[in-house]
């Protein structure tokens, strides 16, 4: 591949509002709820309803919390903007629904080598044992065998952005999901520069 050409991903964003301001003072920590997808009121529960109301916000289908280093310096019920919050070169985490690909089995799940595919042979694609025995005669919790694959959440960690627009964010890379999934865009998390490595907070602490 020609180094001119980078693999990118378009994400389509939206304005949020603020729902909630949470702070060490009230709350215990600092953080900002954020609301988007704005819908009618008979689509959300009437809790969450009165809890955009109570932010002065119109109801809004999906909501998130993020934490801050700092005191909140927004007021409630202000819109963010995308271009506001992210800049070029940032690297940020992206969460989202990865595809799901229904019940598979181990051999395309987890890469367990088959079986012969010969006539004789009796264990084409199966997983082989899976129990231990008469003690403890049970299948241990965790145990890598046929199941669901895909449909889970999945972090996309480390993600460059290279520019970022009033109506999107396009990054270097690849995030979960289809086209049209939700995601979560956050700064990435890394120790010693955007969290503390937890030596130095016990140093700090001390």
């Amino acid at each position: 591949m020609p180094k001119s050409d980078l693999p990118l991903t378009f994400l389509s964003t939206f304005f949020y509002q603020k729902r909630q301001v949470k702070t060490e003072e009230t709350d215990g920590y600092n953080a900002v709820q954020v609301g988007y997808d704005q819908v009618a009121d008979y689509k959300i529960t009437k809790p969450e309803v009165g809890h955009c109301g109570k932010a002065g916000v119109p109801p809004m289908r999906h909501l998130e919390e993020f934490r801050l280093v700092g005191a909140p310096t927004h007021e409630l019920g202000a819109q963010l903007n995308p271009t506001d919050i992210f800049k070029k070169d940032d690297v940020v985490d992206v969460r989202g629904t990865s595809i799901g690909k229904g019940w598979q089995g181990a051999v395309k799940k987890y890469g367990f080598a088959r079986g012969l595919m010969t006539h004789g042979s009796k264990s084409h694609r199966q997983h082989g044992s899976v129990g231990a025995g008469t003690s403890p005669g049970r299948i241990f919790p965790g145990k890598k065998m046929h199941s669901q694959m895909g449909n889970e959440l999945v972090t996309a960690k480390k993600l460059v952005v290279m520019r970022v627009e009033a109506d999107c964010i396009i990054v270097k890379g690849s995030v979960p999901g289809k086209r049209g999934n939700l995601l979560r865009i956050a700064p990435a998390k890394i120790v010693g520069k955007t969290i503390p490595h937890k030596l130095t907070a016990k140093l700090q602490a001390a």
